[in-house]
């Protein structure tokens, strides 16, 4: 990615407007991801739904719920997978719960920007083999409701279930017509909000955060702003998982200490 991705480039009037628009009809500020990519990618579905200024785009979002949805899906990329990076998975699994579970507390867990779920799943996933899932507290949020009703209704392509271990997914996914549906036996155990992590208020007291493949997307300001408030929700000893391609080179700044690759302690 060049420098120019990173940087606040535009003087054009006409995405201004609809960056004010949208964040103050919506509390999402456009401003605070990398506004290359962001721009490329709203143009892209604006012309796709044959609009000749983001002015007439807004205009449009505001009567057409489901153009809003689109707007939403494109804007938070909902691409997402069960197990992704599987290997990062085992390490959470036989290095980071084992570390967690020596407390007697109950484990409070958050996913977020959850997307359609598969990243919560997984967890319950991995809990519930080690039987501690009626232990544990899951919250998952993401920004975008279309995301959130999906992940509540747990059915998914087989595809998205190919790193999944083969004995995993026979005991978590059931076939119900041309898609997998995830077991009730999970979905009970997990949360799903609505919540804008830029402008929402963190609960606290958490043991293990994770959010993925997400922070690449922010602007740096954004960035930092946002790790400060995942140390802040971490309790002591509490963990944030990341991305593959979001390692913090100066953890400590947060409070965060570097334990195993994309995961941070918090001091």
């Amino acid at each position: 990615m060049s420098d120019l991705d990173n940087q606040t480039v535009t003087t054009d009037p006409d995405y201004l407007g609809f960056i004010h628009n949208v964040k103050q009809s919506t509390g999402i500020d456009l401003a605070q991801y990398k506004e290359a990519q962001m721009k490329r990618r709203l143009t892209t579905l604006r012309m796709k739904n044959n609009y000749r200024s983001f002015t007439d785009f807004y205009a449009a979002m505001l009567k057409d719920k489901a153009l809003f949805y689109e707007f939403l899906d494109r804007m938070t990329i909902n691409v997402s997978e069960f197990w992704r990076n599987p290997n990062r998975w085992e390490v959470l699994r036989d290095v980071i719960l084992p570390e967690l579970e020596r407390s007697s507390r109950k484990l409070k867990l958050w996913s977020a920007a959850c997307s359609t779920g598969e990243e919560p799943y997984t967890l319950a996933m991995i809990l519930s083999d080690k039987g501690i899932l009626g232990h544990t507290g899951i919250l998952a949020t993401d920004i975008d409701d279309g995301a959130l009703a999906k992940a509540k209704q747990g059915l998914y392509l087989e595809r998205s279930i190919k790193d999944v271990p083969k004995d995993v997914a026979a005991r978590y996914f059931a076939p119900e017509g041309p898609v997998l549906k995830v077991s009730d036996s999970l979905k009970k155990h997990v949360d799903f909000r609505k919540q804008n992590l830029l402008l929402d208020k963190f609960d606290d007291g958490f043991d293990l955060i994770i959010c993925r493949n997400v922070m690449i997307y922010f602007t740096e300001e954004a960035k930092h702003k946002l790790y400060h408030k995942f140390a802040q929700s971490l309790r002591p000893g509490g963990y944030l998982f990341v991305g593959s391609t979001e390692q913090i080179f100066t953890p400590g700044q947060y409070g965060f200490e570097t334990t195993e690759t994309f995961f941070y302690r918090k001091k």
